[in-house]
């Protein structure tokens, strides 16, 4: 049994808890069973659009049309259940349409809602916007036809072929939806006249014929390169609709269509399919399917290709994803309704209270996502309503607001009054409750300005000891309204009455800012905008006018009436700078006057120069102004474009920006706040700069942030840029959550990134979430910023994002397109990027035929990296004539051929001499992976390089030498002692036998010579005499050998040289001249020929060296200076010119005893042949010649 009542309990418990609170948890009391549903009808068809609602009776039901209520009659009447009947639709002009936007607005005793938008269209179908137009094809290309038109709903597009209909989907012929015919492979059959039928449930409409005209083909078809002829275009499609791209190519071959992503996301194979030959359909499109998609053209087999991009944006009508949800409040509490919605566009939120569009003001006030009601009043116990809407739809939510009442509260202040006491203060002064007076604790002060709408509201908080105030923060010459609340510690009183009052004039706070421009040389046209109300303080009365010229400093001074706001300065000089300024008065007396402004008046010889332009200048933001402009229709003159300066009120003018003649507005950006900027504008032609219009403008200020101590709204977020093309960037971003309802306006910065020069700096302006970035350079990588305009408010700038647009497919072919022959059958082309900016180049593309080949059509195709610019053309054929052209490519297509350049190889290159190629080098050039590596400049700097030092080395050869003959006449001074030198001596030597150990001896020694202390020496003996030693072999380069015939030839060019002459002796004789053979080469080729071994050949038998004890030793046969030998002997000798004898073997002669020592041996070995060794030394050294000999032979 207790278990029985403690349920029962329970039970009661909860319907007495539940049931008081369920109307404001459920709200149940008033809601919508069926809502209004777009819809098409045709004209005097019958229509019904549902409304039904339930909750507490009585319920009233009535109709809006575009929010004006519907007058009932006998063809459009409500239905019991609260429907709308309209029994013929009828689609006259004006209001007397029945198209627009509907909407059921229901109220019972609980407030009132209103039913989502609902459209009634009358079908309709209008005329053709674009006509299909007669082509000419050739054969075996492709044709497209066209047609445009707007209808409702959307009309079904066919194709008459010669007044027959043609199939939808064929293989060759495709019909889009949108109204496009596509023709692939046309044959002559399809010549013939094509029209566009468009059907809708309204009427049917045929286009005009187009003509199709088919020509022959040209034989042989000559390749061509893919080009899209009808690419996609940038579209917006509504979800679950279908979209559709074109993608439409022509070359030979035939190119292969292919779709991508630019995000490189996968495209959906489940709602997307290819329609005819290369076009893209999307079927039930969401959101996901938005971006920008890619179409490819590629001729098969091959790298060449060209690309078309457009941009899919999906629109969706808003979605709720936060509702506000029903309160409960104390009267004078707050109450704060939140309602979040997206969408594509972003959905505008609307708040309504029964019904009917919430006001802001002191009290109540609205942001983008929340409503938020101050010192609730028992008037603001209503439903609240939440609207989302945008171009597809509206979608609402609603809310309802309780207000609870309490009888232990104070009533209101009583008796308010208000007193004027200066321009910017009132007193106001009211007496105290009439209840529970004595309960108060303090009074809150509530004004506002009483004209316009959405004005803030501002409070002050008093004590309880005192009933009156001055506010004394005011502007002039304004009407404001006021009311008190009184406070207890259980809540606040109601309002009290409403009292006006207005403040009193002040003189004007700033003057006019002047606009200036000239008619004629002779003349300035001052205007000026009236003074809003917060700068004029009260009604201005009369305005004063000085000028003067800047060489002058006596000033004129005109005074205009309040009423005007222009005047005209006449008889003034022509092309002088005139200074004006103005100020202005009210009934208090004078303002601040102006700062001087600068204007020049036109020269008296400018009449054929175009006039000054009507300027408008027109504050964005508290940072960015925007200049509009037209030209004067009386003016006649052409125009070549505009200048544009601006600069800050006593600061320097900045450069001119210049401006195309098509160009009517600029907006200037990157300004401070509160400043005074002067803005010039000017057009110009070939003739000169013509008349100026001057203008003064302030930007606003962002006064809200520092007065009102408001934080600045945050920065747009989630800022993303998407490349669309070479030229355009799309941008998009997302909208701060707690911004108001106000409009909100968006500053886009666009700049390259590195860029230096501010003034280039691109500023744009957009209300919507989205901006698509026009007119950008290809290829270059730029910065992307954002910041919101709200209320005076301005955001800082958002976090930049970077995005780089495409390359642009080149435009230009390679420069400097050359063939050289390097070898028999192989070719080295070179060529110079394009001579363009900002266009990346992937690969090259060189095509080489022969020109049997070429009139056949056939091409060699060789591709490579878009790094290198050069390329070997192989196996090329004896006797023939080669053309050869070039293109650059990149991802996005490919760029002209350059000009065909004539090449000619040599039927027998072998036979002839090739200039270009080396006859002295033992190796051909060396190639890598196919690639020449030296350009041309390359291999002419390392011909200069190789011609100078062979020069050089020349030089120093020369010197060599001369210094050699200068130390041996030297030498040969020195030794004059003994003279008597003659045959016979040479003979007396000869006949004398020479012991095996007889001594060498040497009269004299040079000062270059040693002997160390154990008797060694470093002179080096040869047949020619002391030899002077080098100290490094390794520098040795070049070794010369000479041989000399056997028998004596003329003595012609012999000198003897002279010395003293004893039996026993050894004598040294010095010559003055090296005597060479006529036969013997003197070219630099031939002095510089070396054989390979630049050490000296270690097989020679006549020269010997010393060993380290300095004697001189018979065993070591090393020789480090001279060359002998047949194999050393140079190529331009001859058999003749060694006369049969060779100087490497005298042993081998007959009757030579072989006892003899070998020092004796070799000593007439010597005198024998007659054999002049001649070694080359350093430059710093000479060579002595030492004859052991009677009778010296001749030297060669």
């Amino acid at each position: 049994m207790a278990l029985v009542k403690r349920k029962l309990y329970q039970r009661l418990l909860f319907f007495a808890v539940f049931l008081p609170i369920s109307g404001v948890l459920c709200f149940s009391e008033l809601f919508f069973i069926k809502e209004p549903h777009d819809v098409t009808a045709m004209r005097r068809e019958a229509v019904i659009l549902d409304c039904q609602a339930h909750g507490e009776s009585p319920i009233d039901v009535r109709w809006l049309k575009n929010g004006v209520k519907v007058v009932e009659n006998e063809r459009v009447y409500m239905l019991s259940n609260g429907s709308l009947y309209i029994s013929e639709v009828e689609s006259r002009r004006g209001d007397k349409s029945d198209e627009g936007l509907y909407q059921c607005l229901a109220q019972n005793k609980y407030g009132a809602i209103l039913s989502q938008k609902a459209r009634l269209t009358i079908a309709s179908i209008s005329s053709f916007a674009i006509q299909p137009t007669s082509i000419v094809v050739t054969q075996g290309s492709v044709a497209r036809f066209s047609c445009k038109i707007s209808a409702h709903p959307p009309p079904i597009i066919t194709w008459e072929f010669n007044r027959v209909t043609l199939p939808l989907s064929t293989e060759r012929i495709t019909v889009l939806p949108s109204g496009v015919l596509q023709i692939h492979g046309v044959q002559r059959a399809d010549a013939g006249n094509y029209r566009c039928i468009a059907t809708n449930i309204a009427s049917r409409r045929r286009s005009t014929e187009a003509t199709l005209t088919v020509m022959p083909a040209p034989s042989p078809q000559l390749p061509q390169r893919p080009r899209i002829i009808a690419g996609p275009q940038n579209i917006s499609v509504s979800l679950h609709q279908n979209a559709i791209l074109e993608c439409m190519a022509t070359g030979n071959p035939r190119p292969i269509i292919s779709w991508s992503r630019a995000d490189s996301k996968s495209i959906d194979v489940y709602n997307t399919k290819v329609l005819g030959n290369g076009n893209l359909i999307i079927t039930d499109i969401k959101p996901q399917h938005g971006g920008v998609y890619m179409c490819r053209a590629t001729t098969p087999g091959t790298r060449n290709y060209t690309v078309a991009s457009a941009n899919v944006t999906v629109l969706a009508p808003p979605s709720l994803v936060e509702w506000p949800e029903s309160l409960t409040r104390p009267r004078a509490g707050t109450a704060r309704f939140v309602c979040q919605a997206e969408g594509v566009p972003t959905p505008y939120i609307t708040w309504l209270k029964n019904g009917e569009k919430v006001h802001s003001n002191g009290r109540i006030k609205m942001y983008n996502s929340k409503l938020v009601i101050n010192q609730i009043i028992p008037e603001d116990d209503a439903i609240y309503q939440c609207q989302a809407e945008n171009e597809q739809g509206s979608v609402l939510s609603m809310a309802r607001l309780i207000v609870v009442m309490s009888e232990d509260r104070p009533s209101a202040p009583r008796n308010i009054r208000a007193d004027t006491v200066s321009s910017s203060a009132i007193l106001l002064a009211w007496e105290r409750p009439l209840y529970n007076s004595d309960k108060v604790i303090a009074y809150s002060v509530h004004y506002m300005k009483a004209e316009g709408l959405n004005n803030e509201e501002y409070q002050v908080v008093i004590g309880n000891d005192t009933t009156r105030y001055i506010i004394d923060d005011l502007e002039p010459a304004r009407n404001y309204t006021f009311y008190v609340v009184a406070y207890m510690p259980m809540g606040a009183s109601r309002m009290s009455d409403h009292v006006f009052q207005h403040t009193l004039e002040d003189v004007p706070l700033r003057a006019p800012e002047l606009s200036l421009t000239s008619n004629s040389p002779m003349d300035i046209q001052v205007s000026w905008q009236p003074l809003p109300d917060k700068l004029s303080r009260g009604r201005v009365s009369a305005y004063r006018l000085a000028f003067r010229t800047s060489a002058e400093n006596t000033v004129a001074q005109v005074e205009l009436p309040g009423e005007k706001t222009q005047h005209l300065l006449e008889n003034l000089q022509p092309d002088t700078i005139y200074l004006l300024r103005i100020v202005a008065a009210t009934s208090i007396g004078w303002g601040e006057q102006s700062a001087w402004t600068s204007h020049r008046t036109p020269k008296a010889s400018s009449a054929r120069v175009p006039l000054a332009p009507d300027l408008h200048l027109e504050p964005l933001n508290c940072t960015t102004i925007l200049a509009r402009w037209q030209l004067a229709p009386r003016n006649s003159a052409s125009v070549q474009g505009y200048r544009l300066f601006y600069h800050e009120e006593s600061q320097a003018e900045n450069a001119p920006v210049q401006l195309r003649a098509s160009a009517n507005t600029h907006t200037i950006g990157g300004l401070d706040p509160r400043k005074k900027y002067h803005v010039k504008l000017l057009a110009y032609n070939f003739v000169g700069d013509g008349y100026q219009a001057d203008q003064t403008i302030s930007t606003p200020g962002c006064v809200s942030v520092r007065d009102r101590m408001v934080p600045p709204p945050p920065p747009p977020h989630n800022l993303y840029a998407k490349t669309n093309s070479s030229t355009a960037v799309l941008l998009h971003w997302g909208r701060p959550a707690f911004t108001s309802s106000h409009a909100v306006n968006y500053t886009v910065r666009c700049n390259p990134v590195g860029l230096q020069n501010a003034s280039l700096v691109l500023y744009l302006q957009t209300s919507e979430q989205s901006l698509l970035v026009r007119d950008l350079q290809p290829n270059t990588r730029y910065e992307f910023a954002a910041r919101l305009h709200i209320d005076q408010l301005s955001s800082p700038w958002s976090p930049v994002v970077y995005q780089s647009t495409f390359p642009d497919a080149p435009t230009l072919p390679p420069s400097n397109v050359k063939v050289t022959m390097i070898e028999e059958d192989t070719a080295l082309v070179s060529w110079k990027p394009p001579d363009e900016p900002n266009v990346a180049v992937t690969h090259y593309t060189i095509l080489y035929a022969s020109r049997h080949a070429w009139i056949a059509g056939e091409w060699q195709v060789l591709q490579r990296e878009g790094s290198i610019t050069m390329a070997l053309l192989e196996n090329l054929k004896p006797g023939h004539f080669y053309l050869v052209k070039v293109s650059a490519s990149n991802d996005m297509g490919d760029g002209p051929f350059s000009h065909m350049v004539e090449l000619t190889v040599r039927a027998d290159l072998s036979s002839g001499h090739d200039p270009r190629l080396s006859r002295g080098s033992a190796h051909s050039t060396a190639f890598s992976d196919g690639f020449y590596h030296l350009d041309q400049k390359s291999m002419t700097g390392i011909t200069v390089g190789v011609c100078i030092a062979l020069i050089c080395i020349i030089i120093c050869a020369f010197i060599i030498i001369c210094r050699g003959k200068n130390r041996k006449f030297s030498a040969v001074k020195m030794y004059r002692e003994g003279e008597n030198t003659s045959a016979s001596a040479a003979a007396h030597l000869s006949s004398l036998g020479q012991a095996e150990s007889a001594d060498v001896t040497v009269p004299m020694m040079s000062q270059n010579h040693f002997i160390d202390t154990k008797g060694g020496t470093n002179l080096i003996i040869n047949c020619l005499g002391p030899v002077q030693p080098s100290t490094e072999k390794k520098d040795k380069w070049f070794s010369f050998s000479s041989n000399v015939k056997k028998d004596n030839m003329s003595v012609q060019n012999m000198r003897h040289g002279t010395t003293s002459f004893q039996p026993g002796t050894t004598v040294l004789t010095f010559e003055e001249e090296l005597s060479m053979s006529p036969d013997q080469p003197t070219t630099p080729q031939a002095l510089l020929w070396s054989p390979g071994d630049t050490e000296g050949s270690s097989n020679s038998e006549s020269s010997h060296a010393t060993g380290d004890s300095g004697r001189y030793s018979h065993d070591e046969t090393e020789m480090t200076n001279l060359s002998s030998g047949p194999s050393s002997r140079p190529p331009s000798l001859t058999a003749e010119d060694s006369g049969g004898s060779d100087c490497s073997s005298p042993a081998e002669e007959p009757g030579e005893p072989l006892g003899k020592s070998q020092t004796d041996l070799k000593l007439m070995e010597s005198i024998k042949s007659g054999c002049c060794h001649q070694e080359p030394q350093s430059c710093s050294q000479s060579a002595l010649s030492l004859q052991v000999c009677g009778h010296v032979p001749e030297c060669v």
